[in-house]
């Protein structure tokens, strides 16, 4: 079985002209519907997080305040999201939309999650669109459950996942990767276990060949982890509007495919999550979101004939 997990509650209402592409989750959904390959997944929906449930990744006055909309002007301003009821229930949906993928992805091999990679999102605060980490979250929930006993973040989101980085750093059970432009936000990175920056406008091949290099060296560091979480950002795409990166749509549909099919190919579950993209044509930023998809399902043995024609409509 192959899931996907959505909810209809992940767009957020933001002003006109914001950079964050709030209803880009929505737009996924119906992009895999005209793409016909929704019907292809088992469609899961998650329950929300507990405040209790995030005191693991997240401080509790930070919670609270994102629960009871007590953010103070800094917050908000670093956050970069203005806070709203609806952002505080899509907040604790989905952190367990990415802990019921990772779940998902256990028990099958494979699994989806139509959001997530909030990676900017620290212990105490929220940053760069990102409320709760969800990658941080995850992964602690399920090694302290005894589901897992070690597990790989590879972020592949054209920025680093510095707020898992910060929230994991110590962690041993819980290797962190990040494959990020070298030159963009955060100015001042973290410290992941393995941090693989990229200069900017770097083209597909370029790209591809750093990306075989590290999955390499990460069979050395993280030999067998029982659990990969894949950050599949796109705003790795040369025309992403906070990118500076030079990939194509088949630059991104080749990094896809070559991360399942490593982890798959050696038995090891992953579950995906969609990270940044942005942009002003909203169907062109849900269009790239999909691609992963695709891939899920080439990798999973049922993508459709046409998958290699799959176009903008």
């Amino acid at each position: 079985m192959l899931s996907l997990v959505t909810h209809p509650d992940y767009d957020i209402p933001l002003p006109e002209g914001h950079r964050f592409p709030a209803t880009k989750f929505s737009a996924l959904m119906s992009r895999l519907a005209a793409d016909g390959i929704d019907r292809q997944f088992t469609r899961m929906q998650p329950e929300p997080a507990s405040r209790a449930d995030l005191l693991g990744t997240q401080d509790k006055a930070y919670v609270d305040a994102i629960a009871d909309g007590t953010l103070d002007a800094d917050a908000i301003r670093t956050l970069g999201l203005k806070w709203s009821q609806v952002l505080a229930n899509r907040s604790f949906l989905a952190v367990n939309g990415t802990l019921l993928a990772a779940r998902q992805a256990l028990e099958f091999g494979l699994a989806c999650h139509a959001a997530g990679g909030t990676h900017h999102a620290h212990f105490a605060y929220g940053a760069g669109y990102c409320v709760f980490n969800d990658l941080a979250y995850s992964a602690t929930r399920l090694i302290g459950e005894g589901a897992a006993r070690s597990i790989l973040i590879l972020d592949c989101d054209v920025h680093q996942g510095d707020g898992t980085a910060r929230i994991l750093a110590d962690r041993p059970d819980i290797f962190t990767c990040s494959v990020h432009c070298k030159a963009n936000y955060p100015a001042r990175k973290a410290t992941s276990d393995l941090d693989v920056e990229v200069e900017r406008h770097i083209d597909d091949a370029g790209y591809m060949e750093i990306l075989a290099r590290t999955l390499t060296r990460l069979e050395d560091l993280v030999p067998e982890p029982d659990l990969v979480l894949y950050d599949a950002g796109v705003d790795v795409h040369a025309d992403d509007r906070l990118g500076l990166l030079g990939l194509s749509y088949d630059g991104i549909r080749a990094r896809d495919a070559a991360v399942l099919r490593h982890y798959r190919g050696r038995g090891i579950p992953v579950a995906t999550v969609i990270g940044g993209g942005y942009g002003t044509d909203l169907d062109e930023v849900a269009f790239r979101h999909s691609l992963v998809f695709h891939a899920a399902l080439a990798e999973f043995g049922r993508a459709p004939a046409s998958m290699d024609q799959a176009v903008i409509t």
